[in-house]
């Protein structure tokens, strides 16, 4: 069977990152076939728009789709490519794990965490207006149904992995209201699952928790913002943002993409590590039911790490993008 999957290289280290994880992903036996489409800040200089209509009807005939990491102008400028994405599309669920990988050096060498992030609402549903001038003010919107479908899908996570607890992480001593209505959903749909323990943090308690001691957590669920700072967070726990993948998940589509930056400045010199793209890539061969194969490459990708000998700069090695991704390939093929 040939899975249809759209492709979206983005900008700056993106297309080098994505064709690595294309080798890797073709090398694991599944067969795709590929859709490119682009999007980005180069696709907005030349066409005037970052996220041409053709690139999200592909994703859409598709299903499913691959990206590399898009850049956003800082304050001015279009709108997030990502955000838009996931507001078109209805990417409701961000799912993104963050697992020690051996040979790392991190802080902690046993982390294994879920972080669940509700993806269109928020402060991220871009509500902003100017009151007078120099008054802003942006709307955080929190809604029932959002706070509903993120929380089962947390809920239903922990039970599809094993997990056996889910936090709630909010803010609701502040901001009573908001938060305060995502809390009572999250205790009611607690209820259909007494297999798994629920529990509540705030906020910026569960991110000092983090620091002192990540094994206290297993899944945690949070709106948007709360979950695009703690994921991070989570990231660094493992040793960054290139070593993280990420899933956007919704009911009928799923975009599976590296969440750091597109890294202009070593764009184009081989530089790049691919790790997080293929990790996703390991994600949306698990979102296909391609579980072997999906194990296969999480294994060769973690046994090159451990190895040391084909690593990218930022692991401490001196191989370029495709070295890093071909020695994968060998793990796979070995």
């Amino acid at each position: 069977m040939n899975y249809p999957v759209t492709i979206i290289p983005g900008d700056g280290i993106g297309p080098e990152v994505c064709q690595a994880a294309r080798l890797v992903l073709e090398a694991s036996g599944v067969a795709f076939e590929w859709h490119e489409h682009q999007a980005g800040m180069e696709v907005a200089n030349r066409y005037g728009t970052p996220l041409p209509q053709e690139t999200v009807d592909s994703v859409i005939r598709d299903g499913v789709a691959l990206k590399g990491p898009i850049g956003t102008p800082i304050g001015t400028g279009f709108r997030s490519v990502n955000v838009e994405l996931r507001k078109t599309l209805d990417l409701y669920a961000n799912f993104r794990p963050a697992r020690s990988i051996p040979g790392v050096e991190s802080r902690y060498q046993d982390v294994d965490l879920i972080v669940i992030r509700e993806n269109t609402e928020g402060l991220y549903s871009g509500l902003e207006h100017i009151v007078v001038p120099g008054v802003v003010e942006s709307l955080r919107v929190i809604t029932e149904k959002g706070s509903e479908r993120i929380v089962r899908f947390a809920f239903e996570t922990a039970r599809k992995y094993g997990r056996k607890k889910v936090t709630a992480v909010h803010k609701a001593n502040i901001l009573k209201l908001s938060d305060g209505l995502f809390l009572e959903i999250a205790r009611r749909v607690a209820r259909d699952y007494p297999d798994i323990a629920y529990e509540e943090a705030i906020v910026d308690a569960t991110a000092m928790k983090l620091v002192l001691n990540p094994a206290q957590f297993d899944v945690l669920v949070m709106e948007n913002l709360f979950g695009d700072i703690i994921s991070d967070l989570t990231s660094g726990l493992i040793g960054g943002l290139g070593l993280a993948p990420s899933a956007n998940i919704g009911e009928k589509y799923a975009v599976f993409e590296a969440v750091h930056g597109s890294a202009p400045d070593i764009a184009g010199k081989g530089l790049a590590n691919p790790t997080a793209l293929i990790l996703s890539g390991v994600l949306m061969l698990r979102h296909l039911g391609e579980m072997e194969a999906a194990d296969r490459v999480e294994k060769a990708v973690h046994a090159v790490i451990q190895e040391k000998k084909q690593v990218t700069r930022d692991l401490g090695g001196t191989a370029s993008t495709m070295d890093f991704a071909r020695a994968v390939v060998e793990k796979l093929q070995g």
